[in-house]
Formats: structure tokens, sequence, C-alpha cells
């Protein structure tokens, strides 16, 4: 998908004068925990712009970056699900949606009682750059020649590589409400690829945003007023998808797709939806004789990587395969079956877990002799 309009400033004046009036037609109807909205003030509430609440799969005491924190509602209710041992970070590029967020964090820490959210400067498909320091610089260090270029060059170089906005493997969730689909096509690849980078192991991107139905076509895609309104640039649904799944992430899940369309233009409807992706399929495939059983209720399934697994079977699974499926979102469709006597890394040999099934011998072991006979499992006279 291309488009010959300039998406940034699109995207900039209308979100600048939304940041000082309300623009009711840039929002769906959300319903927040109210519990969480009565510490923030009107001004935030009256100037958010979301299609989902991301801040609902948070957990306390986890480390939580969002994706075009704009006046910093989905920050502030986050902070609180956190609480004090939990830290949110904003990034938004909007410098008067920034100057709000930052001016109602105090207020917002004087009400819950602590202050755990900071507000960052920055683009959300190039995170290694922080715009506040990169002002701050050119303040001091005006471009008026190519030398000046180049010494500029320099100093972003160096911020991507020694110390980068937000460094690689810092966070345990991304969130972002209806900001994904404001980015650039050109774009959108290193957005995923950037979330990605900056997840933990086993950390997850968790993206309401606006898809549609149909693929949007070009004249649309080049109304600056359906581009900034979350419209032109909405991803169809099966891709949005898709583009967790190419830049890496697993466990790939919607579990919220808004029934009724928000909008609709020219027969395409256009709704809210929520993703939730994990991070952490990366690493060696080693043997530890371990094994995981499918519950069901399907016959047969098969995950990111090809693994199959039939309702029922013992299937042997690599050490990375075992953790990821003994964990969200596919725990509680797993049994583990860890081996009776563990096998020591020194001992862990390379392995090709593509669905075979793993005899009860190899995780008992083959000199297994053990005779048990245990109390009545019943009670009583009665019989199991």
């Amino acid at each position: 998908m291309t488009t010959s309009l300039n998406t940034e400033d699109a995207v900039r004046e209308r979100y600048s004068a939304a940041a000082q009036q309300r623009e009711p037609q840039l929002c769906c109807p959300i319903n927040y925990d109210k519990r969480y909205l009565d510490a923030i003030p009107q001004e935030v509430i009256d100037r958010d712009y979301g299609c989902g609440d991301p801040s609902q799969f948070v957990n306390e005491g986890e480390t939580v970056l969002d994706l075009g924190s704009g006046g910093g509602k989905i920050c502030f209710i986050a902070a609180q699900v956190v609480g004090p041992r939990g830290k949110v970070i904003g990034v938004d590029m909007n410098d008067t949606m920034l100057e709000l967020a930052r001016k109602c964090q105090g207020d917002v820490a004087a009400t819950i009682g602590f202050d755990n959210v900071e507000f960052r400067k920055g683009k959300i498909q190039d995170m290694a750059i922080d715009r506040d320091l990169v002002d701050a610089y050119l303040k001091d260090h005006p471009v008026k020649d190519e030398a000046g270029l180049r010494d500029l060059e320099t100093f972003l170089t160096n911020m991507r590589q020694t110390s980068p906005m937000i460094a690689d493997n810092s966070v345990d969730v991304v969130a972002s409400n209806c900001v994904l689909n404001l980015v650039d096509p050109a774009e959108k690849s290193k957005l995923f690829d950037e979330i990605h980078r900056v997840l933990r192991p086993g950390g997850r991107a968790v993206i309401s945003d606006i898809v549609s139905d149909e693929p949007v076509p070009k004249h649309l895609q080049n109304d600056p007023d359906l581009w900034s309104g979350c419209i032109s640039g909405a991803f169809q649904e099966s891709e949005f998808l898709r583009a967790f799944e190419r830049a890496g992430f697993y466990g790939i899940e919607m579990p919220i797709l808004q029934t009724e369309p928000w909008q609709t233009v020219e027969g395409i409807e256009f709704r809210s939806v929520t993703v939730i992706a994990f991070k952490g399929k990366e690493g060696p495939c080693d043997d530890y004789h371990e094994a995981v059983i499918y519950r069901g209720p399907f016959r047969k399934v098969f995950d990111d990587d090809g693994h199959v697994f039939e309702r029922g079977q013992r299937t042997a699974v690599c050490r990375k395969t075992f953790k990821i499926m003994t964990r969200a979102p596919y725990g509680d469709h797993f049994v583990p079956v860890e081996p009776h006597k563990a096998v020591s890394d020194a001992d862990a040999r390379p392995m090709d877990c593509s669905g075979v099934s793993r005899s009860p011998r190899v995780t008992k072991g083959k000199d297994y002799k053990l005779t048990l006979v245990g109390d009545d499992c019943c009670g009583g006279n009665e019989c199991c």
C-alpha cells in the first residue's frame, strides 16, 4: 500500500487542533473502567481519541510502553493498573499533545499517590531517536552547512547505537490505541519491527486499532481527512494479523472485534479490533525429554512455527516450545509433561520437534520400574 499523501503533515495538523478542541469524529465509543478515569483530568479525557482499551490487558508490576500516547489517557490508566512497582512510558510526536500530557502528569500522580509515568517525544516507527534530545541539540548546534549536517548525522547514529530512546528488550507490554493506522504505509513494516525490538522475550503487544473488511482503494488513501480520521490508513483485517506474524510474533489472537462497523465508506466497513501478540519464539531447539498434550477441542492444531499437536497425544517438543506452550496464550490448552529425571543442559541435544509423538518411557526413563498403589480415589466403599 502506497500513497502520495504527506501523511505526517495531515496527522500533525489534525491532532494539534484536536488537542486544543475536542473532535468527536476521531474516536469510537469505549467503556473505560470509571475507577481509573476518576484520577484523570477532564481535559485529558475530552481529548482522548481511541478505539479500544488496551490497558485492560496490562498487569501489576509491568513496564508498559504506549505508542502514540497523545494526551496521556491510556498511560494514566495503565499507571494505576501496574501500580508503584510498574512503569509507563508514553511516546508521541505531537508537541501539543505532549504538552497536555506532561502538564497533567503531576495532578494524576498527586491523586493516585505515586508517579510512574514519563512522556517522550519520538516517532513510533523509529523509537531509537529521542526527538526532545534532537531539539536540544539543534538549538545548540543549528545546521547551517554540510559539515553541520554531518555532525547531526553522527549525533543520531551514536544515539541509535549507544543510547536509544527505547532500548532493545526493555518493556513487558507495548500498547497502542488507534494509532498504527496513522503511520505512513512505507514505514508500517518498520513500525512492527520496532515493536518487536523493544519488547522483552515473553513480552506482548496489545494493540487496539481500526481495520477494514476490504482493502482501501488508492483514492481514499490520498484523502487527508480520511487518513487523519483513522480510516484510509487502516489495515485490512487479516493483513493486520499477518503484519504481526511477519515481524516475528507468535500466539497472535484477536480477543475483540467490533460487531457493527464504526464507519462505512463507499461500502467498506471499518471497525475496532484489539490484537494481542507475543515475542519470544527465537532461540535454539534442544531436547530436554519434555512433551505436551493438547487438550482439544479440535482434533488437530498447529502453531505459528508449524508444530502439529493432535488431541490427546503426547507430542515431543524442544525446551523453547515447551515453555511457549505452557504459558499464555497457549497454557490453558496444553498439559505439560516433564521428564521424571531432569535433563541437564550438557546432556540436551538439538532436535527437530515437528509433531512426532513421545513415548511415556522417554519422559519416565527407560529404567522406570516403580509400582505404586494409591489410596482409594473415591473414598468409602465406592469404586472409581
